[in-house]
Order: structure tokens, then sequence, then C-alpha cells
């Protein structure tokens, strides 16, 4: 679906001079998690497709930018969805679960909504115009690797 949606947009931004896709998929494509195996294909699939068509000539001339966010973790219902649903499976509080995910996390904490939104409104800005086919990781300096 991203895939048709970014090839049906693209056409008519750079014929105005001016377009921003994100999408936002995971920080799997980075480092893909166990048990997510279909969803790790897919949002790697997206990840090398973003990484062609943005760097043509056609649509990085245009203004047109297309990056990809993948986000580490972060303060929203679908992560105290997990955790609620951790907590039950294995009898834990869910305030241990939530502090053992954060010892993870360099930054020793979640990301919050508002920083994501800051993340993707900057790459949506003018600001960000010479930035494209990207991967931006935000993730609290959970990545290990170098790239």
């Amino acid at each position: 679906t991203p895939i048709e949606l970014i090839k049906g947009a693209v056409d008519g931004m750079a014929a105005r001079g001016f377009g921003r896709i994100v999408n936002i998929t995971s920080s799997s494509v980075k480092a893909p998690i166990d048990v997510l195996g279909l969803s790790n294909g897919a949002r790697s699939g997206l990840t090398g497709f973003v990484a062609g068509v943005a760097r043509t000539t056609k649509l990085a001339s245009a203004n047109v930018t297309i990056n990809n966010l993948l986000p580490g973790v972060f303060d929203t219902d679908r992560i105290r969805a997990t955790v609620a649903g951790q907590a039950a499976k294995t009898g834990k509080p869910v305030e241990d679960i939530v502090a053992a995910r954060k010892n993870n996390i360099p930054a020793r904490r979640l990301g919050t909504p508002a920083e994501f939104g800051a993340i993707c409104a900057f790459l949506c800005s003018q600001h960000a115009s010479y930035i494209t086919g990207q991967n931006i990781l935000p993730d609290g300096g959970a990545y290990p690797g170098t790239h």
C-alpha cells in the first residue's frame, strides 16, 4: 500500500515543485525482531523501494523528498497495550517491564509522541529539503550499529 500511494502521489508533487513523504516503519528495518518475520520483510522491501525512487533526479531535483522514520520504543498506546499483555502473561508488574525496556535504551527513557512529531514535522519542512532517501532512527541510542 505505501508503494502504491507513493507512486500515485509523486508525479503531482514533482509537477508542483514540492513534496514530502515520510514513511513510518520500524527500527526492525535495522535490527529485525524475531517474532515479526513477515513484517520485517515488508518493511525492508519498502525501505529498498524508497532508497531507489527517492534518489531519482526527477524527484530530488523537483524538491520532492521521501524518507523513512524507523522509531524505537515510544510511549504510545500500542506500547502500553504490549506491556500490559506482557504483564498479564508473565505476572510481572507493568512498572518492572517498562523499567526493563528503559534499561535497554541508552537514553534510559521512552521517546515521547511530541518528539516523534517534531522529527516528522522537520522532515516535512523546507529545512529538510536536502534530506532524501534516508532512514531516520529515533531510538534513544538503542541501535548498536554504526550505520
